[in-house]
């Protein structure tokens, strides 16, 4: 018979390095690594849309880095309030779960505007949030994969970037 510890999963550490992507990160466009932070985030969101699907603040964080996107204009006070009031609603859930690291990386995603390393805080909690949602046994198996991905999506939109601009 299992014991209670056997069943659990070590706390997922937010100081998930990962070399590669930190220097990849480091030579990449801010407007690339922000679409990049929202694909990364999408990819979780719905373990917080699925238990509060009234609550648009994530949603509201995601919208607002878009506009940045697009535009360019930026406000600080709409950033600064975007990511705030997400992480607003990630702590109001309380207890660590999924939904509450998939608002978490809502909130760094618009934070990207400001700071690009804010990019990999919304990977970080992109992965913590599969972590959170996965069966014991596959949870490892499970970041692996999605950082994996977030790495070849990222390699991906930098291409594009450099292709279109030649």
């Amino acid at each position: 018979m299992k014991s209670e510890t056997q069943d659990k999963k070590p706390k997922f550490s937010l100081a998930y390095k990962d070399a590669r992507l930190f220097k990849l990160v480091q030579k990449t466009d801010k407007k690339i690594l922000a679409q990049w932070a929202i694909d990364c985030t999408k990819r979780g969101l719905h373990y917080f849309k699925d238990k509060y699907p009234t609550d648009q603040r994530p949603k509201i964080a995601i919208q607002t880095l878009k506009n940045w996107i697009k535009t360019g204009i930026f406000k600080m006070k709409v950033i600064r309030k975007a990511a705030l009031d997400s992480h607003a609603a990630a702590r109001e859930i309380g207890e660590d779960n999924a939904a509450r690291s998939a608002a978490r990386a809502a909130g760094q995603t618009v934070a990207t505007a400001h700071v690009k390393t804010h990019s990999i805080a919304a990977a970080n909690y992109s992965l913590q949030a599969i972590y959170r949602s996965t069966r014991v046994e596959k949870a490892n198996v499970a970041i692996i994969k999605e950082r994996t991905w977030q790495y070849k999506h990222l390699r991906e939109l930098s291409k594009i970037k450099k292709n279109q601009e030649r």
